[in-house]
């Protein structure tokens, strides 16, 4: 995916919108900024190396996990039009607000926000989908119920042990490969 993509996408879709009124002056700032109670809202550097790993096509079906603040789900549904994205998170006070915080964005592509059904990881209902991003670090390898929503020619991006993993599918093989160290809130599988 081009830069120019992604530089669009975080344009149109800005951080600050995302975040809770005491922090939007820190918007620009290249950190992760607390949502309370654990969650972040990642850097933007971070999340610009998870959209060019991603690799994000017009029409592609994409599972957002953890989506938090709503600030990928929103980036992502930018790149993704006209495909849809799904957002999952655990806390739907969360969930609300990242639905409010997407509404009021002009020009998304069709995009949702779910509670994340308790014991499972994921939206298994309504996969397979072509990309997937998660937002949380993964202990010891890609939990292997999101590598089964993983499409035929479908890629996935997200921490494992701190290092980001990306992995591609075809048809039964999946391709690893690792790009760098970062800090990420733990997943919280079922």
């Amino acid at each position: 995916m081009g830069d120019d993509r992604i530089d669009e996408a975080f344009r149109a879709v800005p951080r600050s919108a995302f975040l809770p009124m005491t922090l939007r002056r820190l918007a620009g700032v290249d950190d992760a900024l607390p949502l309370g109670g654990g969650p972040t809202c990642s850097q933007p550097s971070t999340v610009r190396d998870m959209l060019i790993l991603l690799d994000v096509h017009p029409g592609d079906r994409v599972l957002d996990v953890g989506s938090g603040s709503g600030w990928t789900t929103g980036l992502l549904s930018r790149l993704a039009a006209p495909g849809e994205v799904i957002g999952v998170e655990l806390e739907s006070r969360l969930v609300r607000s990242s639905r409010r915080a997407l509404a009021r964005l002009p020009d998304l592509g069709p995009w949702r926000v779910e509670i994340a059904e308790p014991g499972v990881l994921g939206l298994p209902s309504a996969g397979p989908f072509e990309r997937i991003l998660v937002s949380a670090d993964a202990r010891g390898r890609v939990p292997d119920p999101l590598l089964d929503q993983l499409a035929d020619g479908g890629v996935l991006v997200g921490p494992v042990d701190g290092v980001m993993t990306r992995v591609t599918r075809s048809g039964d093989h999946l391709r690893t490969t690792h790009h760098g160290q970062y800090v990420f809130v733990p997943l919280q599988e079922p």
